[in-house]
């Protein structure tokens, strides 16, 4: 059985990583950051630990990015408040919409060729990447969203007042088809959790979603409406410390969470430096890593599963008032053990 390997890429990011995401055929990296970069990375490399392929520089932060259909094409969003494609072989950068405020997220739907962008202006870009040019669906959102998450079938919006909204994307795509100018959502739920979500990830099987909040909590919940299914929803606590004058526990923020590609098992990040694998059908923690140096700020599995990328830099948990995460900020790769993503009992 292949011994489980852990590296640090360099160069990293000048400032705090705020996104990763890796190619959909390949083992290419993409790193958001602060430092007004998109950094492309091979996590393998010529040595085997990684190398730096190239960065697209942008004209303002980059809050996230994902891969589209292939691994020569990417998407961002930022600061700027634009949705951009980058052409990743020629350096191309195209405008695909603007926003009327940062743009916090941004989701590449493979089954339906739909690129979906979340602003804080409160609303949803739904781009219908079979035609480029033409105009997004925009959609009004109740809330400030904070985060997004697209299982095969099924688009999560994560916003504050604890709401959550849920996509049908067929539903989009058909809008997008019939040029439709409104996409009613599925279902509008209230978060289990009593806190600000700050990440959301489904299933790879479309059964469901987890999210996390700022308040060391996880929660793991059914797309299915049923009462049998939402009987199934639990939230459990994570990412804590005792307290030094043991007092309870000191509580960090869960700032990243990410499904296995191949398994029911998913990773979350915490502002306590750790990185912990749960089995979310056991309920169960599987394996919590070794402290990392700072706050881990975002995660992202291959989709052979084979690699976990981990973002860390500083976080706010300490009331920094000058904060700069250069110098600080570090991307680790760990190349996943055999088994060590599967839940026990599996085959």
């Amino acid at each position: 059985m292949a011994p489980a390997i852990q590296y640090e890429l360099s160069p990293p990011p000048a400032d705090a990583v705020s996104a990763l995401s890796f190619a959909p055929n390949s083992s290419r990296l993409l790193a958001a950051s602060w430092d007004k970069h998109v950094h492309l990375y091979d996590v393998k490399g010529e040595d085997g630990q990684g190398t730096l392929l190239r960065k697209f520089e942008h004209r303002a932060p980059v809050l996230d990015v994902c891969f589209g259909g292939s691994d020569d094409e990417a998407f961002s969003a930022g600061m700027d408040w634009q949705v951009l494609r980058i052409d990743l072989s020629t350096g191309e950068q195209t405008v695909l919409s603007k926003h009327s405020a940062p743009v916090r997220r941004v989701v590449y739907c493979h089954n339906q060729g739909i690129l979906v962008s979340a602003s804080w202006d409160s609303t949803l870009h739904f781009h219908d990447l079979k035609s480029p040019t033409s105009q997004p669906l925009i959609v009004s959102l109740p809330g400030k969203p904070h985060a997004l998450a697209a299982s095969p079938t099924k688009l999560v919006v994560t916003m504050t007042s604890r709401l959550v909204s849920i996509y049908d994307l067929s539903a989009a795509s058909s809008a997008l088809d019939s040029g439709s100018p409104t996409l009613q959502a599925w279902q509008q739920r209230e978060s289990s959790l009593k806190f600000l979500t700050r990440a959301v990830s489904c299933m790879p099987n479309d059964a469901g979603y987890a999210t996390s909040s700022i308040e060391g909590r996880v929660a793991v919940e059914w797309f299915e409406d049923s009462a049998e299914s939402q009987a199934r929803k639990y939230a459990f606590k994570c990412h804590r410390q005792p307290a030094p004058e043991g007092d309870g526990d000191v509580v960090y923020p869960v700032n990243a969470l990410v499904f296995h590609p191949g398994y029911g098992t998913f990773a979350t990040g915490g502002g306590d430096g750790h990185v912990a694998l749960w089995d979310a059908e056991a309920k169960r923690r599987m394996k919590q890593y070794q402290k990392f140096p700072e706050s881990v700020a975002a995660l992202a599995f291959s989709s052979d599963g084979k690699y976990l990328a981990i973002g860390v830099c500083p976080g706010f948990e300490t009331g920094q008032e000058d904060y700069s995460g250069e110098g600080r900020t570090k991307i680790f790769v760990r190349e996943l053990g055999e088994a060590e993503a599967k839940p026990k009992g599996a085959k």
